[in-house]
């Protein structure tokens, strides 16, 4: 017991230069550069995604925006594209550009469908060349215009929606200080009990 008291002993006075509010005030400041950091990757991200959001308005380079987006959501924590409780899914859809390639799609469709108009009229022409107003020109120019005519092309939406997931932990300046303010908590708490004990026990 003696020995064992006094090998205690050396080991407290080893220990109790370790003070725990030590680790208590290195809690506190690592975890107030995570709370600034991680406000700062969400910050960025709204930048990015507001550059996705006018590229596709302005009809501008929407994929290198939509790419630098999904990189950085995809390196940095606490970039969650989905806020509120209201919020649309998926979070970046692309709408004026669909609905771009919607209009581009039906005027090719109208524009085709008026030269097979123009084709069937002349074809027609040529196989009836006698024949007036309801006469047999007339079906012949309907089923031409049917057989050749141009529909619009359905364009999949799902292509323009986009949602990107932001890793749980990432090795930036939030998820390093992050993770220095949990275990510096964590030796607080271990430091503060350990000291106690001592103090109870053998100092």
């Amino acid at each position: 017991m003696y020995m064992n008291k006094r090998h205690l002993h050396h080991l407290w006075t080893k220990f109790r230069g370790l003070k725990p509010w030590y680790f208590l005030v290195l809690t506190l400041i690592s975890g107030t550069i995570a709370v600034g950091a991680l406000r700062s990757n969400n910050e960025h991200m709204v930048q990015l995604r507001n550059a996705v959001y006018q590229a596709d308005k302005s009809g501008g380079d929407y994929k290198t925006a939509l790419n630098n987006l999904r990189n950085y959501v995809y390196a940095h924590m606490n970039t969650n594209l989905v806020t509120g409780a209201d919020a649309v899914y998926p979070p970046i859809q692309l709408k004026y550009t669909y609905d771009r390639l919607v209009t581009a799609e039906s005027a090719r469709a109208t524009a085709a469908n008026q030269q097979v108009y123009t084709d069937a009229q002349a074809h027609c022409e040529q196989l009836y060349p006698d024949s007036f107003s309801g006469g047999p020109r007339v079906s012949c120019i309907t089923d031409y215009v049917s057989t050749h005519g141009t529909k619009t092309q359905p364009i999949a939406d799902d292509l323009y929606k986009f949602s990107f997931a932001s890793p749980t932990w990432s090795p930036d300046l939030a998820g390093w200080s992050l993770l220095l303010a949990i275990v510096s908590a964590a030796l607080f708490v271990l430091s503060f009990v350990v000291t106690r004990w001592f103090k109870k026990h053998v100092a």
